[in-house]
């Protein structure tokens, strides 16, 4: 039987005792001085030189993360800011983090229909079928737009499908004005969030897509916002790995996520980016590591992990 994404994000997690994913979100302003202040890397004005300066710190992030968590989350957003240049180093990003045994989510949010959503697919997801790629890897999975129903999300589907990889279709978004839209309430009672989630739950539990952790290559990316809105979306989709942004600086606690996983503690993994990859900006990090950027990350890492992993135990 060939080898499921869930399962083999599942048993990463077991591996490395945490369900916590790290986004990789570089920019260039927010930089340590000591990459952004190199001689080479001191121009901002420079697409070039900038790139590197995201590129070296997004590398060493990478290093530093890769022994605490099974997983990264790439936003491709970061580095298509940079053109050309900038997707060929997101691709090489996906290749250094395939090197350390990461799990690799390109956060992408894709979605069309028709022969443009099936290009989105082989481009986003896809392992590359050209013989002078054939050395590189995509990514693990990619998040997806469901707006446009099934016809957007199946060439996804279909290629996770063939290559055994995953997406994670966004249903509930962590900031406050999506409520206005995902909120609003249907003739039969269901938000339009709640509605979307019985759509990807069908989605989730076709032919072939569901291992045998129980859980599907179809996924869903679920903002924890409340208890009782979460734990309605982990009945919905009982297959689909939720994977839950909001943790850290946009105010999502180790709390929140509680009810996305299911009593055996699997069935979700939390993201943290800016509050892992940027520490050093903060003053609990700074004072204990003064001038030591990567000391700073690193234990902004090892507490995210700590504090999922406590959570879940309670």
């Amino acid at each position: 039987m060939p080898e499921n994404f869930a399962d083999r994000l599942i048993a990463a997690t077991h591996l490395k005792h945490s369900p916590s994913c790290v986004g990789i979100d570089p920019d260039y302003s927010k930089l340590p001085a000591s990459i952004s202040g190199h001689r080479e890397m001191n121009d901002p004005s420079d697409s070039e030189a900038a790139l590197d300066a995201i590129l070296e710190f997004s590398r060493r992030v990478l290093k530093i993360v890769a022994p605490f968590v099974p997983a990264v989350k790439i936003n491709t957003a970061f580095f298509e800011r940079y053109y050309s240049q900038g997707v060929e180093g997101y691709y090489e990003l996906i290749q250094d983090a395939a090197k350390l045994n990461l799990v690799v989510i390109g956060d992408c949010k894709r979605g069309d229909v028709g022969n443009t959503s099936e290009m989105y697919a082989r481009s986003a997801l896809s392992d590359p079928d050209f013989s002078n790629l054939d050395d590189m890897v995509g990514p693990d999975a990619v998040t997806v737009n469901g707006w446009a129903g099934l016809d957007g999300v199946k060439p996804f589907i279909d290629v996770a499908r063939e290559e055994q990889k995953g997406i994670f279709v966004w249903v509930r978004a962590s900031n406050p004005s999506a409520a206005a839209i995902q909120e609003a309430k249907l003739e039969n009672g269901d938000t339009v969030c709640e509605h979307l989630a019985r759509q990807v739950a069908s989605w989730a539990a076709g032919d072939g897509l569901i291992g045998r952790s129980g859980y599907s290559a179809v996924g869903a990316v679920v903002a924890a916002k409340d208890h009782q809105a979460t734990a309605r979306m982990r009945e919905l989709m009982p297959h689909c790995v939720f994977l839950i942004p909001g943790y850290g600086a946009q105010g999502g606690t180790a709390a929140d996520i509680v009810p996305a996983f299911k009593p055996d503690g699997t069935g979700a993994l939390v993201t943290a980016s800016r509050s892992v990859i940027y520490a050093f900006n903060d003053p609990k990090y700074a004072s204990q590591f003064p001038n030591q950027w990567e000391k700073c990350v690193e234990q902004a890492c090892r507490d995210f992990v700590a504090d999922v992993a406590a959570a879940i135990k309670k």
